[in-house]
């Protein structure tokens, strides 16, 4: 049976964290619940890409001679309970920590991680650009990133040195991303959304 919430009341993170865990997954944005779809196909394949990627350049890293010697960040896919503040509970498509003992508490997320990846979709893309955005840029999120699989792009939200998120970076298909949890990591964004390109079917069909 589902769990049935009233949609004019405020919640808390303490009452989040008693509701079943076999029911509805809902995200908290400022005390308000919201009700999260099942993924689709793919968003599951982009968050698997990015993922893969992330997972290779670690182990070529920790290879001798291969980088700073540090211990591998960790690298995991929703669901999991990200808390920003007492009543501000997300579970983005993926996310990165590299020093989880500052942060991981009783097997949940409490505080900002290294990186913050969300999928944009019709139904979730304007709570992602901007509830979830300023959220993650008050917690201090180092890089936000939506990925756009309707345009296949990228924007990438980098915090300045005031703390505050400036207008992202936008990279489309043939360009490349890096990251800061990542030196040296460079993935070209067609690898990530697959080809050919869209560019690339448009120029074949009126060649």
């Amino acid at each position: 049976m589902g769990f049935a919430l009233k949609k004019d009341e405020r919640y808390t993170v303490e009452r989040y964290l008693t509701w079943p865990e076999d029911g509805p997954r809902y995200e908290l944005i400022d005390g308000v619940p919201y009700e999260l779809n099942a993924p689709t196909y793919e968003h599951q394949k982009l968050v698997a890409a990015l993922h893969v990627e992330l997972a290779v350049y670690q182990r070529e890293r920790q290879k001798p001679g291969g980088g700073g010697g540090e211990p591998p960040c960790d690298i995991l896919e929703s669901p999991i309970d990200v808390i920003l503040s007492d009543i501000s509970v997300v579970q983005p498509a993926l996310i990165v920590v590299c020093d989880p003992a500052a942060i991981v508490v009783d097997g949940r997320v409490r505080g900002a991680p290294d990186l913050v990846v969300e999928v944009l979709s019709p139904s979730t893309a304007a709570k992602d650009r901007k509830h979830k955005r300023r959220l993650y840029e008050a917690a201090g999120v180092p890089q936000y990133l939506l990925i756009d699989p309707a345009y296949r792009c990228v924007e990438l939200y980098s915090l300045d040195a005031g703390g505050r998120y400036p207008a992202p970076e936008v990279l489309d298909a043939g360009e490349s991303l890096t990251l800061w949890v990542a030196p040296g990591f460079s993935l070209t964004l067609a690898n990530l959304f697959g080809w050919p390109l869209v560019a690339e079917e448009n120029r074949a069909s009126y060649g």
